[in-house]
């Protein structure tokens, strides 16, 4: 079975799935909506209760209510209804509106009480918890008249609950005729004291003490509201059967046109990277996928082209690589071949001097086997490292003394310059490999009477060791090839300039592996600068291994 029609099978089971459920659940929740009354939220009802009460809260009166109805009924949709327990009617969304109040539902009112619930905390001792509820008395009373004055002059109060959830009233307009709240002078005090005294030996306490504050509080509070919502016999829109049947036919039409579509933009792209990799697999390397859009089949195109380009890119790499080595080796062996065989048939003397440049001639190609074995380890993450703490320095100086012959005998001044100690952790033998190889490269660009620098650079956390010479300097469109494996800028090949051409790639590697970086910089006729980055050890690190070094007869370069 083909994934195209897999898909498609899939994609329309889902599809029918869910257009019959939504046409199931579309006509139970019409068919509900039909038989049933309209019935307010419990949110919205909640939230009316809870604004209203804290209307009461805080202006201490009903007065001017309206707008706070007006504003709860347009956002909730409910028609809502405001009166008082005697039923003196404080406000009506309907009337409010201009428009002819409608009948109420037979719904019971909700029920709305703006005075506060006493927060009495648990264990206090009766005696207490009566004379702190006489006082909360009278600041209740004085808070309510002194925010019901606010309300009346145009302020706009502001509350907030105290610790027995008495309202804090303040405002940011004080008018004089509204004098700040006064709890000592109620002259209700003693009245409440006397009705209170008879909770001290009720259980529970609270009950009690909430009931006469309640009774108290209540001439001063406002009153309580009933609140109905809602309008009698209002039905919910209905939904016929036939516009659901009709979208949810809709629907599945759409998921059948989605379906080949996705198919068709799936499988295409899929198709041409199918028949691309049979291609790359049987060996056509330049092959590639076409790439449009931004999206996850074009991402795998592309990385698909990435891939593919790697490969032809490596199987090139290869096939220079064994071209490179093939150059490299044949002509030499053909002469060593060609002396061995005049030796053999005694058509040449077997001289010293003769012998002496066939041994070195061999130890030449014996340098190159083991360049390339030292670059495969390298590159394969194979190559041993005997890591330890290295003094950048000592190591310049060690470069300096191993070439200061091959220098003094071609006439060019090999010079150190680090005025300071700087340490990196890593293998002392290999990092002089690569600092040799350097130098080696700069004393043979360089002419007599140039010079050879070996630098050393602190630089915060980095450690940078730099090779300068005076020679004779390398063009800028060859500085991209320097590390390549075999490259020389002598297209000739020549021995005069010496080396494997394999000395810089394996020196990149060396310095890759210690979690650096290699690069190089030249002018022609000026001179060449290869410039060595690694991450230096603290001063602190540097100091403390030295001290170990001293404690256990090593030196701090040592390898371990």
């Amino acid at each position: 079975m083909s994934f195209r029609f897999r898909a498609f099978a899939l994609l329309m089971l889902v599809a029918l799935a869910a257009t019959a459920a939504t046409a199931w659940l579309t006509l139970r929740q019409a068919n509900r909506q039909v038989q049933e009354t309209v019935t307010a939220g419990r949110q919205e009802v909640s939230r009316i209760t809870a604004e209203l009460r804290a209307y009461g809260f805080t202006h201490g009166t009903w007065e001017g209510l309206s707008p706070t109805v007006t504003e709860l009924a347009q956002d909730t949709g409910q028609r809502i209804r405001v009166a008082t327990e005697t039923d003196v009617l404080l406000a009506d969304s309907d009337a409010l509106a201009g428009r002819e109040p409608r009948a109420l539902t037979g719904q019971p009112p909700v029920l709305v009480d703006p005075r506060p619930v006493l927060r009495v905390p648990d264990g206090q001792l009766p005696r207490t918890a009566v004379k702190q509820t006489t006082n909360a008395l009278a600041r209740y009373r004085a808070a309510v008249a002194y925010a019901a004055c606010l309300t009346a002059a145009g302020a706009e109060p502001t509350a907030r609950p105290d610790e027995l959830g008495i309202p804090l009233v303040d405002t940011d307009r004080r008018p004089a005729r509204c004098p700040e709240p006064a709890a000592e002078s109620d002259p209700m005090t003693q009245a409440d004291s006397e009705a209170l005294r008879g909770c001290e030996r009720a259980r529970p306490l609270a009950a009690c003490l909430q009931r006469v504050f309640d009774e108290r509080s209540g001439s001063a509070a406002p009153p309580r509201l009933e609140i109905h919502l809602g309008v009698r016999d209002e039905s919910p829109p209905t939904l016929a059967a036939a516009p659901t049947v009709a979208v949810a036919a809709g629907v599945a039409l759409a998921a059948v046109l989605a379906a080949l579509l996705l198919g068709r933009a799936v499988l295409r792209p899929v198709r041409a990277m199918t028949v691309a990799a049979k291609a790359l697999g049987e060996g056509d390397l330049g092959r590639r996928v076409p790439v449009t859009g931004r999206d996850e089949i074009a991402q795998l195109g592309g990385a698909f082209n990435r891939m593919a380009g790697s490969i032809q890119a490596g199987e090139e790499r290869q096939r220079r690589l064994t071209g490179d080595i093939a150059h490299e080796l044949r002509t030499p062996l053909a002469n060593l071949r060609g002396y061995l065989e005049a030796l053999r048939d005694g058509v040449v003397e077997p001289t010293p001097e003769l012998l002496d440049s066939l041994h070195e001639e061999a130890l030449l190609q014996q340098r190159i086997v083991d360049d390339l074995q030292d670059l495969a380890l390298a590159e394969a993450g194979a190559l041993t490292y005997h890591r330890a703490d290295v003094d950048l320095r000592d190591l310049l100086g060690a470069a300096r003394r191993a070439h200061r012959a091959r220098a003094e005998a071609a006439g060019v001044a090999l010079e150190v310059a680090a005025p300071s100690t700087v340490s990196v952790h890593g293998d002392a033998d290999r990092l002089r490999q690569v600092v040799g190889n350097l130098v080696g490269n700069a004393l043979r660009a360089t002419a007599p009477g140039g010079t050879v620098t070996l630098a050393l650079v602190p630089h915060g956390e980095l450690a940078i060791v730099e090779v300068r010479d005076t020679g004779t300097g390398i063009p800028a469109e060859d500085l991209p090839h320097l590390f390549d494996r075999f490259w020389r800028a002598d297209a000739s090949r020549g021995r005069a300039t010496g080396g494997s051409g394999l000395g810089l790639s394996i020196a990149r590697q060396i310095v890759t592996d210690h979690r650096g970086t290699i690069a190089a910089e030249s002018t022609v006729g000026v001179g060449t600068t290869f410039r060595i980055v690694l991450t230096a050890l603290p001063d602190r690190e540097q100091d403390e291994r030295r001290q170990e070094g001293r404690g256990d007869g090593r030196q701090p370069s040592e390898s371990r």
